[in-house]
């Protein structure tokens, strides 16, 4: 799959995509409580989503059957929102969400404590959220993905932690996977070249046990095979030919 360089027009579709994306993840904030359930974090961040007449970008993408995945403690990525799932004082929960506005996509994830948390839960999200700043460092044109792959890895197994394989990041625009693939651990490999125009979504998932990784029953939620807390932090970046703009954000809105 050819790496698609985007034009401006694109670039302006995609950044309002990434503010209202910012807006919605900073309303699921919000409502991250003890005692809310799964089922009513999807519902407020749908309900923004269309506020702004978009379309949630993984509601029904491959038959996946809700707009937010709400994934708690030991679940990695793609826990499906429930009304029996309901969050308790000292969870970690990840929210990834997905924009589309007018045919271009934004996706971005975050990880929060739910109430007072243990400081091992907390240092796993702050440097989760970390990591990907080390990795926007190097998000600059004439690197290689490898760059933001061995910047992910770097900073995280220094720290004791391990990334997860079997998922990566990955490009974005007209469609929410496009290429390039963008691991957060080395591949050996250079890889592609970044260039101004591309569109990635770069998001570490970070694990504090083992990197292995399992799926559950419903074929979506992924978990950490040995049980331990995950945490996922993303962004889609824009590459240009000075320093990466982050597309997922608003004016206003802590990242």
């Amino acid at each position: 799959m050819a790496i698609i360089i985007k034009s401006h027009r694109e670039i302006d579709l995609m950044r309002e995509a990434g503010r209202i994306l910012a807006i919605t993840h900073e309303e699921m904030k919000k409502a991250v409580r003890p005692g809310i359930s799964t089922y009513e974090i999807n519902k407020i961040g749908e309900d923004v989503i269309r506020s702004f007449g978009c379309i949630p970008s993984f509601l029904d993408y491959n038959g996946y059957p809700a707009s937010i995945c709400v994934s708690v403690n030991d679940e990695v990525v793609h826990g499906i929102p429930s009304k029996h799932r309901i969050l308790q004082e000292g969870d970690i929960v990840s929210l990834d969400a997905g924009v589309i506005y007018e045919g271009y996509h934004s996706d971005s994830a975050r990880t929060y404590g739910v109430g007072k948390i243990s400081d091992k839960a907390q240092a796993l999200i702050d440097a989760t959220k970390q990591s990907f700043f080390e990795a926007l460092k190097v998000c600059k044109e004439g690197n290689h993905i490898n760059d933001i792959s061995e910047a992910v890895y770097n900073y995280i197994t220094a720290r004791g932690y391990t990334a997860v394989e079997a998922l990566v990041g990955h490009g974005v625009g007209a469609n929410l996977h496009e290429a390039p693939e963008v691991p957060n651990f080395p591949r050996g490999r250079k890889g592609p070249k970044l260039k101004a125009g591309m569109t990635i979504a770069v998001e570490p998932m970070i694990n504090i046990g083992t990197h292995e990784v399992e799926w559950l029953d419903d074929d979506w939620t992924v978990v950490t095979a040995d049980g331990e807390l995950s945490a996922h932090y993303e962004n889609t970046i824009l590459i240009t030919d000075g320093e990466p703009e982050i597309l997922s954000r608003a004016e206003g809105i802590d990242l």
